[in-house]
């Protein structure tokens, strides 16, 4: 049998996929909003494909901002797509 691979809903297509190839963005206990290179930052995370499509259609109908439970400034969008990869 194989490994149990844990699978996450991506924000912007609403697909379910592996958590490795997904984007965590979390917000922490005060209140700041990051990316999350290693997954394991403490705080309420949210997951998207490391698309830039993925993250505009999220942005659009602010589901990252329903997901983390806060309102999003548009300078918190801005610096989080700058941080996504382009592939």
């Amino acid at each position: 049998m194989g490994k149990n691979v844990p699978l996450r809903k991506c924000l912007g297509c609403d697909e379910m996929l592996g958590k490795k190839g997904l984007l965590r963005i979390v917000r922490t206990k005060d209140g700041a909003i990051s990316l999350d290179p290693t997954g394991k930052m403490s705080g309420r995370g949210a997951y998207i494909c490391k698309d830039a499509e993925c993250f505009e259609k999220a942005r659009k109908r602010k589901s990252l901002e329903r997901a983390l439970k806060c309102a999003i400034p548009a300078e918190i969008y801005d610096s989080l797509k700058e941080q996504i990869p382009n592939e």
